[in-house]
């Protein structure tokens, strides 16, 4: 996982200054407050939302408040996928024990055609 500089995500003020890196292909913000990790992309639109969030140290994620089904990687300490969940509606939980950290993927996005 490579760490790169923060940018704006459009709409989408909460991500705005969080550090970026690249994680299965794609550049996603990490979060790297309490806020963002509380309320990840909830309540954010399709468009707001970027290609997705990295939640380091995380082994479990709520989709309540999301606008758009999602996916999420389970993943472990190198990044490497332990499982993926497509398509995961609102208002679910979701976790794994083993995993080491948590990416949030809007489908649609730069990742939707990746066999990982």
């Amino acid at each position: 996982m490579d760490t790169t500089s923060a940018r704006s995500t459009p709409g989408a003020r909460r991500l705005a200054k969080m550090p970026l890196r690249k994680v299965a292909g794609i550049e996603v913000p990490v979060a790297a407050s309490f806020a963002v990790r509380f309320f990840g992309l909830a309540h954010l639109d399709h468009e707001q939302a970027g290609p997705g969030l990295l939640i380091p140290r995380c082994r479990s994620v709520h989709t309540f408040g999301m606008r758009f089904d999602l996916d999420v990687w389970f993943l472990d300490r190198e990044g490497a996928p332990l499982v993926i969940r497509r398509a995961v509606p609102p208002r679910r939980l979701l976790w794994c024990p083993a995993a080491s950290a948590v990416l949030e993927v809007v489908p649609g996005g730069e990742s939707s055609g990746s066999g990982t």
